[in-house]
């Protein structure tokens, strides 16, 4: 395990002291920097007003920006901050101009937003969407990326970085590698990579790649960013429906698009949120990725190992690399049931369901799975808890 300090990160974590939080990859428990620089900037706004506050806090608002580019590698002026993943997901994807025939290829592990806005397009646009095939391990082929990537020459390469119900680490920077070399479009969602893990957008060679802050960052929920590639800026990429935040009006009929990120963005923002997820990356930075990743990822080995002893789970997380993500099967148990069982004695879980992994589910035929996702303020002690109220559960259910 790392060098962090356990106990001080927990004394740093209000919720620690009343629920054993195991669903991280859902919202993870906001530390108290975090939580007190929310409220710090509400009470400013309460007394100075919305607009003056904003303005007060000016250069303290841009370092949230540098504080978001320096955890994935990237500059500010190519982090547009948004209120979620997804909206900065359909915020690059509606900046492409596809058209019929263009070829969309993505896994058949994305995520299920993203499924459905693929499908859309190919609904209204009539552009074609091919799913990449899988290794063995169950992560993307990488030699039939490269075969598609060769026939189709497509439009845009889309990935979810670790798929929402499945610890399955996908190889991202291998991806970006072809996406460069056959000149294709790279979005990478990572909604559920930052924060638990290193991300630097240089080795990845995406494009875009969206995140929220309320998963494994421990950023607040209602908020997220979009990374924009100098590349994409100069292609001329801008989202179909920009404001007078990401573009000015500068004649009758014609306007004129953000030089940077911040075409991208809305107008409207809730600057306690921002100030709280740069706070909330400036915090894990502190800490360092690398240390919080073998934390997390450890305790989810640990969590993998007990579980694999149990009659009646059936572990589900594939791929050659396994994230702070746990998926499992408990046959024949109502899993949503077990769940709610578990949150009554204190636990935090959550369920998967055959809607988000429509694919996946229905090739393993099951429709939920049980999602455990500790972080690096988890003990050792809390998924020995979980795996003994399981056995209870299951042996009663």
């Amino acid at each position: 395990m790392s060098v962090l300090n356990i106990k001080q990160l927990r004394s740093e974590t209000l919720g620690t002291e009343h629920v054993n939080h195991l669903n991280n990859a859902g919202a993870s428990l906001v530390p108290n920097p975090v939580h007190q620089k929310i409220l710090e900037h509400l009470e400013l706004e309460r007394t100075v007003g919305g607009y003056e506050a904003a303005e007060n806090c000016f250069g303290e608002i841009q370092n949230s920006y540098r504080a978001i580019g320096r955890l994935i590698g990237s500059q500010p002026h190519n982090i547009a901050i948004t209120e979620n993943a997804t909206g900065s997901f359909l915020q690059a994807l509606s900046s492409i101009n596809f058209s019929a025939n263009d070829a969309i290829l993505t896994s058949s592990n994305d995520y299920a937003s993203n499924q459905i806005m693929y499908l859309s397009l190919v609904e209204r646009l009539g552009v074609r969407l091919f799913r990449v095939e899988d290794d063995p391990d169950g992560s993307i082929d990488l030699h039939s990326l490269e075969n598609l990537l060769r026939r189709l020459n497509p439009k845009l390469v889309a990935i979810s970085h670790i798929p929402t119900s499945s610890g399955m680490v996908q190889p991202v920077k291998d991806i970006g590698a072809l996406c460069r070399r056959y000149e294709s479009l790279y979005l990478v969602d990572a909604c559920q990579s930052v924060g638990q893990m290193p991300i630097d957008v240089k080795e990845i060679q995406c494009d875009f790649l969206s995140s929220t802050g309320r998963k494994f960052l421990r950023g607040p929920r209602g908020i997220g960013f979009l990374f924009v590639s100098d590349r994409a800026v100069d292609l001329g990429l801008k989202p179909l429906f920009p404001d007078l935040r990401g573009a000015d009006w500068i004649m009758e009929n014609l306007y004129q698009p953000a030089p940077d990120a911040s075409r991208f963005e809305n107008w409207e923002f809730p600057f306690s949120l921002v100030l709280g997820l740069g706070t909330a990356a400036n915090y894990a930075q502190k800490l360092g990725i690398e240390e919080i990743r073998q934390r997390a990822w450890g305790l989810a080995a640990k969590t993998r190992s007990l579980l694999s002893e149990l009659k009646g789970v059936r572990l589900l997380d594939q791929g050659t690399q396994r994230s702070a993500i746990v998926t499992i099967d408990l046959e024949g148990k109502d899993v949503p049931v077990i769940c709610d069982s578990l949150q009554k004695l204190g636990i935090n879980t959550s369920v998967c369901t055959r809607n988000s992994a429509v694919i996946d589910f229905d090739n393993r035929k099951i429709d939920s799975a049980l999602r455990i996702s500790p972080h690096y303020f988890n003990t050792e002690t809390e998924i020995e808890d979980l795996v003994s109220a399981l056995v209870s559960l299951l042996n009663h259910s």
